[in-house]
C-alpha cells in the first residue's frame, strides 16, 4: 500500500521523513537536496540519500494524515516532521510567524479511530525540542501552544464556531496536527510539527486568498523548508534518543 499510494517502494525511504500538503515544497527540496522524485494514486515523494530525508506530499486533511502515518509506521522512521501552515488566532500573530505546538485539540474525525476522546493530541517532545534548537540556532523567533485541528473547511463565515474558538484560546488553527499527533502515538511514529502561519481569519480581510497564498509562498515558505530539512538531517546524529513505551 506504501508504494500505491506513494510510488516508492519502502527502500527508497530514508529513516526522517517530511511531511507537507504543498507539491510546492517537493519542488523546492527537489531541488536544494533531492536525488529521486515519484508519484503515486495519491500522493508524491522526494528522496534525498545525501540528507538522509524523504518529503512526502499527503495532500490536506485528516484523514489522509491518519492514511500517511499508518503507511510510514511500517518503515520505522526515526523522526517525521510536518511542515504545515495554519491559520493565526491569537492577536499578537502575523504571516510568516512559526508554531511549535505542544498539543492540539481533536475536532475532526479521523483520530478517534485511533485513540479515545480523552487522549490528547501530542507531539514527540524530543522532536518539538530539537526542532526549537534550530530555530534558536538561526536566530527565528517562535511560539509554543495548542492549535485547533478541524475538519470544518469554510469555518470562518460560522459565527459560533468562532466563538468557540476565542474561548478555546487555541493559538492556531489548521486541519491534520491532532490527527498526526494521534495516530503517530498509536502507530509508535516519532512525530513533531513547525507551522507557519499563512493568514490571519479572524480579523477583517484576513481570509487566505489565490493572492495572499502566492505572497505566503514566495515570502515565508522557503525558510520553513530549510528549517526542516536541516532538523530532519541532522535529528539522528545531534538530537536525543527518541523511544518509545512498549505496551
Amino acid at each position: 500500500m506504501l508504494e500505491r499510494y506513494t510510488g516508492s517502494p519502502p527502500d527508497l525511504f530514508q529513516k526522517s521523513i517530511i511531511l507537507t500538503n504543498f507539491d510546492y515544497y517537493l519542488e523546492r527540496f527537489h531541488s536544494l537536496v533531492g536525488d529521486q522524485r515519484t508519484q503515486g494514486s495519491a500522493m508524491g515523494v522526494v528522496h534525498s540519500k545525501s540528507a538522509g530525508v524523504s518529503i512526502v506530499d499527503f495532500s490536506i486533511g485528516s484523514p489522509t494524515a491518519a492514511l500517511i502515518i499508518e503507511l510510514l509506521s511500517t518503515l520505522d522512521p526515526t523522526a517525521v516532521l510536518l511542515l504545515g501552515m495554519c491559520g493565526g488566532l491569537h492577536r499578537s500573530l502575523k504571516v510568516g510567524d512559526f508554531i511549535l505546538p505542544m498539543a492540539a485539540i481533536r475536532d475532526e474525525g479521523a483520530s478517534r479511530h485511533f485513540m479515545p476522546a480523552q487522549v490528547p493530541a501530542l507531539p514527540t517532545f524530543k522532536i518539538q525540542k530539537f526542532v526549537s534548537q534550530i530555530l534558536v540556532e538561526k536566530g527565528l523567533d517562535y511560539r509554543t501552544g495548542v492549535v485547533h485541528t478541524t475538519d470544518y473547511r469554510f469555518w470562518e463565515f460560522d459565527n459560533k464556531f468562532k466563538a468557540q474558538l476565542y474561548e478555546e484560546r487555541a493559538l492556531a488553527i489548521e486541519m491534520e496536527t491532532a490527527t498526526l499527533f494521534t495516530a503517530g502515538f498509536a502507530s509508535k511514529v516519532p512525530i513533531g510539527a513547525l507551522l507557519l502561519v499563512s493568514d490571519l481569519p479572524l480579523r477583517r480581510g484576513g481570509i487566505k486568498t489565490k493572492k495572499s497564498a502566492k505572497a505566503v509562498f514566495r515570502q515565508f515558505t522557503d525558510v520553513q523548508l530549510e528549517l526542516g530539512i536541516k532538523s530532519m538531517s541532522e535529528i539522528a546524529e545531534r538530537g536525543e534518543h527518541i523511544r518509545h513505551y512498549k505496551w
